[in-house]
């Protein structure tokens, strides 16, 4: 791995040059990724709909909770951003 000071490499990251050389990648860590549980209560029609719908889509129903949520998050973002 190559070495080259923090300014150095800020400057070639904003540039969109290749900083691949610069990174040891098996260190590398994604930051709040790790599943945390919660509670979240809802009638028993919505529960209904919603485990058939995970099913119809072969999803676990935390599976599609997570994939709504995170859609509606990001849709959330970017009208904020707008």
């Amino acid at each position: 791995m190559q070495k080259i000071t923090a300014e150095e490499f800020d400057r070639k990251f904003d540039n969109g040059e290749d900083i691949s050389a610069y990174v040891d990648w098996s260190k590398a860590t994604r930051p709040n990724l790790d599943p945390v549980e919660m509670t979240v209560v809802v009638k028993r029609g919505t529960l209904l709909r919603l485990d058939r719908r995970a099913k119809e889509l072969g999803l676990s129903r935390d599976a599609l909770l997570e994939s709504w949520l995170t859609e509606k998050l990001e849709d959330q973002r970017k009208d904020a951003a707008e």
